[in-house]
């Protein structure tokens, strides 16, 4: 049950929840980072009226907020994806064919790397490498690593994380 609303310097209203952020990290130093985790662990990324409050109730200029959320890559301005889907593009997975596979997977849901399908059912990222060179070409889908891939192999995967 969200608490009741307060008004921010200015004059718009965050959740019960924000505020229990703000209330836990009141009066420490440093601590703009976890209250921007905490933010998106609560929303799935950072909406601008988000950032907004978080800028008021720190006392920090929105473009120092944007800064940080544009530096990290652990931070996101857009809604995610159910399910992320990172497609290896280094060097094992580029000479085995990971740029068909990642052609493929833009065919078939209609995004580029860094969009998410309008039904919030995935999010395509492209990573440099995954770790798994011998499976080439590899990609996950969440926290589940699928290698030696080829297209036809894609739309069974695909279908799981439906």
């Amino acid at each position: 049950m969200e608490q009741e609303q307060r008004r921010g310097s200015g004059g718009g209203k965050i959740s019960g929840q924000l505020q229990a952020i703000f209330d836990k990290y009141r009066g420490q130093q440093g601590t703009l980072i976890p209250i921007l985790q905490e933010a998106q662990n609560r929303y799935g990324y950072l909406p601008r009226e988000v950032i907004g409050e978080i800028a008021r109730t720190t006392d920090n200029p929105v473009s120092r907020i944007y800064g940080i959320v544009t530096f990290y890559s652990q931070f996101h301005l857009k809604p995610r994806g159910r399910n992320i889907i990172k497609v290896c593009q280094g060097t094992a997975c580029h000479v085995r064919g990971g740029k068909k596979i990642l052609n493929f997977i833009e065919d078939k849901l209609g995004i580029k790397p860094g969009d998410t399908t309008a039904d919030l059912r995935y999010t395509l990222e492209t990573v440099a490498c995954i770790g798994a060179c011998g499976l080439a070409p590899v990609l996950m889908v969440n926290d589940d690593t699928h290698g030696r891939l080829t297209t036809e192999l894609l739309p069974w995967i695909l279908d799981r994380y439906k």
